[in-house]
């Protein structure tokens, strides 16, 4: 298993797991999950189907016997109980397929591989009962080391992989071969407690559980297993308070790990059902807007967004913290922040909030010496401890952009005003800075930095100039009169100028360039979303029909490329924020190229926002994987969904 996505927190790994499944049916063993070492018997795999929130795979056995395995990862964005818990579910049916009765068993483990990414460290485990009758395998690095990641696995909390101790369970901890052996010599477990703890490469321990079904006909029996994650601090924040350890938040709702641990296996049926409703809506509403290639693309980036966020903090004050998952690694990136909002606000604005509250906390606080916004809070999850010394990667441009087009989205889609009123020093200082950057950006790096540093880049320009239009909308809806007229002149001034320097209209077909006066460079021009995002109407018309009559003319396989600096490489959360404000022809498109790669392509990696145009491949050197962008596919629910008003223009 190369990557796991845990319920409604953040966890993704590049590495191997151990997470293995096996069935003996009429005394033949077969392997249905993960590879463990001398299984030669496969299980086949006969069927897979995804939504939102559930990967269901359908398997059958010697053709005699079928198992129905779905993995739940519920999502909850407006129930911040079950949110904040880490774990996730994985249902296991079993039934004749072939009319016949069959004498059936079933296992599965964990290894201690869970507990640390360093597979050299001594983990520990044990088991146990909780009160009302759930087993469970608990694991954890022996010497834990909070606020620490080793190869972007977390070092610290206790893992728990539990099921219900009903009859017919049996378990059993020890050597991988010695535990899997034993449920292939017999169907069963002997309830054994390895103690010697030790290195997790050292005869790589596993805890297993066996059920034996016995005799199984058409009618399926059924067994739910939970896997999860608990730590008790979550984040080290500096914040107001200067340097504080941040719970997690599922602290404020359950005593110890064993509560948190038996409301989650007791409540599948609730998760079931707000998950299936999360499922249905974001399946209608993305095939109302675009159809189905839109709700490949959403469907699959649901749990991929959420898995890179955590909720911490306590019910009184509370933050949602986000990890810019394998491209570096960051705390709360703002220009990562950016591009995953679509989805957080089509389920629930305020999430959009509590990423944005530990910037303007950390840095208006005093903690960061620059006057333009702060490019993130951390370089490596899960410390926010911020740039004092303001040696962050420095994306000033595109970061204060960024601040104002968020913080406007939020408060036209929640009402929250007075969250401008809070923020507005520090907003109006970042608009100066716009004011002076936006229409001759100085050279220096956008969003795309593995790209590299360039001048007067043109979407970047754009971005400058609509945060500085967004910032007269805020200015109007708290009364500030005098701000709004100045920052929309300016805004106003500034796009005429834009037009000019950046787009190419004596070219053919005319379009948007890279730079300005570079007349043979092109790209995608999608920081013009945001002007339909916020409904600005700041950017003429023509731009627009432009741009979406340019994209078809150099298309590849399966997409557009991201700009002329490379060949073939795109970003497909930018490709659908080209295809948000773009016709719908050149829309369609977008989304068909996209939906292509999904289903053409080799890949096992997770859904990536970097790859090759013209063949699908990952760029040499570069791998981007389950990175929380991915939310960026919600871009076009947020403009055209059913019933969908635009957001109100205050000037």
């Amino acid at each position: 298993m190369e990557d796991i996505f845990l319920g409604n927190g953040r966890r993704s790994t590049r590495q191997y797991l151990g997470w293995t499944g096996l069935i003996k049916v009429d005394g033949k063993t077969f392997v249905w999950m993960g590879a463990p070492w001398d299984f030669n018997d496969i299980a086949s795999q006969t069927s897979y189907e995804y939504t939102s929130t559930r990967s269901i795979f359908t398997i059958e056995a010697d053709d005699k016997v079928q198992l129905k395995v779905t993995f739940l990862s519920p999502l909850t964005p407006e129930d911040f109980k079950r949110q904040s818990l880490i774990f996730s579910y994985m249902e296991v049916e079993v039934s004749s397929l072939d009319g016949s009765e069959h004498d059936v068993q079933i296992y599965t483990d964990i290894s201690a591989e869970w507990a640390s990414g360093d597979i050299m460290a001594k983990a520990e485990w044990s088991f146990g009962t909780t009160l009302d009758g759930i087993a469970y395998h608990k694991v954890w690095k022996q010497e834990q080391q909070v606020f620490n990641e080793f190869s972007d696995r977390a070092q610290w909390g206790n893992w728990y992989y539990a099921t219900d101790d009903v009859d017919g369970l049996t378990y059993k901890s020890g050597p991988d071969t010695e535990v899997r052996g034993a449920f292939r010599n017999s169907g069963k477990l002997d309830n054994g407690k390895d103690t010697n703890f030790r290195a997790i490469n050292d005869s790589w321990p596993v805890f297993g559980y066996a059920m034996n079904y016995g005799s199984v006909g058409s009618v399926a029996k059924t067994n739910l297993f939970t896997i999860g994650l608990c730590q008790d601090d979550a984040v080290q924040f500096l914040g107001a308070d200067g340097l504080t350890n941040l719970p997690s938040l599922w602290k404020s709702y359950f005593n110890d790990d064993l509560a948190a641990l038996s409301f989650f296996y007791n409540d599948y049926a609730n998760s079931s059902n707000l998950s299936t409703e999360l499922d249905d809506k974001i399946s209608k509403d993305s095939k109302a807007v675009a159809g189905d290639n839109y709700a490949i693309l959403t469907t699959l980036a649901a749990r991929q967004a959420f898995g890179a966020t955590q909720l911490v903090g306590t019910e009184a004050k509370h933050y949602l913290f986000l990890k810019e998952i394998s491209s570096n690694g960051n705390t709360q990136t703002v220009d990562v922040i950016y591009p995953a909002t679509p989805i957080f606000y089509y389920t629930n604005p305020e999430l959009v909030k509590l990423l944005l509250d530990p910037h303007f906390e950390n840095q208006e606080s005093g903690h960061y010496p620059n006057k333009y916004a702060i490019h993130d809070l951390g370089t490596h999850y899960p410390n926010a401890t911020g740039h004092p010394d303001g040696n962050d990667e420095p994306m000033p441009l595109e970061e204060c952009g960024n601040q104002m087009v968020m913080v406007l989205a939020y408060v036209q889609r929640s009402g929250n005003t007075d969250y401008i009123r809070a923020h507005y020093p520090i907003l109006k200082q970042w608009a100066e800075y716009l004011v002076a950057d936006s229409l001759l950006p100085a050279e220096q790096l956008s969003t795309d930095d593995f790209a590299g540093h360039l001048v007067n880049q043109t979407n970047l320009a754009l971005k400058g100039i609509i945060g500085l239009e967004a910032m007269s909308q805020m200015s109007t809806i708290i009364g500030e009169t005098g701000d709004a007229a100045n920052y929309t002149a300016i805004a106003h001034d500034y796009i005429t100028k834009w037009e000019a320097l950046g787009v190419n209209k004596d070219a053919n077909p005319p379009h948007a360039i890279l730079n300005y006066n570079n007349a043979t460079t092109h790209g995608l021009l999608y920081n013009l979303y945001a002007d339909r995002l916020l409904n600005l109407s700041l950017v003429p018309q023509e731009v627009y029909d432009i741009q979406s009559n340019f994209y078809p003319t150099v298309k590849q396989t399966y997409g557009v490329p991201l700009d002329t600096r490379n060949t073939f490489y795109t970003k497909s959360d930018w490709e659908v924020f080209c295809a948000a404000v773009a016709s719908v022809e050149t829309r369609d498109m977008f989304l068909a190229d996209l939906a292509k790669w999904v289903n053409e392509t080799p890949t096992s990696k997770p859904f990536t926002d970097l790859y090759q145009t013209n063949d699908g491949s990952f760029p040499d050197g570069i791998v981007f994987e389950a990175r929380p962008v991915m939310g960026g596919m919600f871009a076009l629910l947020l403009l055209e969904r059913e019933g969908y008003e635009a957001p109100p223009r205050f000037l």
